[in-house]
């Protein structure tokens, strides 16, 4: 069901998002930015026999799930269900070899943003190397701020917390 309805829509990347076009900070810097790209780790029920693989680096089990939203923060392809081990990498690129997944690709001269967990190749551009990024910098107010960061940290901080919000597990009763 999932490879059906999160998708994009016919001829969604042919125009550039008015989130971009209309603010100074971000055009013509990001035109052909199509969204972005993200995965992260939500607490898992697991039995105890299979639960090696999902324990992650906070010593409890999750899962791993990759996103990709539009600049409306809506989802175009979402990879859940690997376990907590699985580093970003591996789920991206089974994503994209997977024929049956039908990740959306970008077009020719189109790009998604992700984070330094990703690779860099055409159509995926991640942050300089080497850079530095910190969210209290890239607030609206601050005139230091460059419009390629705070884009950066504004799609990557808001994505997460969309992922987190649709697949979480909330807290109830004192357990997941």
């Amino acid at each position: 069901m999932g490879i059906d309805t999160i998708k994009p829509i016919e001829g969604q990347f042919e125009e550039v998002p008015n989130y971009i076009r209309h603010d100074t900070r971000y055009w013509p810097h990001f035109k052909d930015c199509i969204g972005a790209i993200d995965g992260t780790h939500i607490k898992a029920r697991i039995s105890p026999s299979c639960q090696i693989p999902y324990i992650g680096r906070k010593g409890e089990p999750t899962q791993n799930i990759m996103a990709v939203c539009d600049f409306n923060m809506c989802f175009i392809f979402a990879f859940p269900g690997w376990e907590g081990t699985a580093h970003d990498s591996r789920i991206f690129l089974q994503a994209l070899r997977k024929q049956q997944l039908k990740f959306p690709h970008p077009p020719p001269g189109k790009y998604y943003l992700v984070d330094s967990g990703y690779p860099q190749m055409a159509g995926f551009l991640g942050p300089y190397r080497g850079e530095r990024y910190h969210l209290p910098e890239f607030h609206r107010g601050n005139h230091r701020a460059s419009g390629k960061k705070e884009i950066f940290n504004h799609a990557h901080s808001s994505l997460r917390s969309v992922i987190e919000r649709t697949f979480g597990v909330w807290k109830k009763n004192g357990q997941y």
